[in-house]
């Protein structure tokens, strides 16, 4: 079974996966880490209106095979409003 490695990366810190996963194929390791991008963006929230999150996929040679972003891009479209 091959050996991919999936980092992610949340603005601030880049955690690169240095044990990997043995899964059946490329298309498993890009289901976990897409699914991975919503809880790395939970963790941050709400720390700031724009930020980009991702999550890559590299394989048993090392070449990224995979790439997932997810963007937040936030901002008033009014005066923001007295705290």
């Amino acid at each position: 079974m091959p050996r991919f490695f999936i980092d992610t990366d949340d603005g601030d810190t880049f955690v690169e996966d240095d044990e990997g996963l043995d899964l059946p194929d490329s298309e498993a390791a890009r289901e976990i880490a897409l699914r991975a991008l919503p809880d790395i963006a939970r963790d941050k929230m709400p720390d700031g209106d724009d930020r980009t999150f991702r999550a890559s996929v590299r394989d048993e040679t090392a070449a990224v095979i995979y790439e997932a972003t997810l963007t937040l891009a936030g901002g008033w479209k009014v005066d923001r409003p007295p705290s």
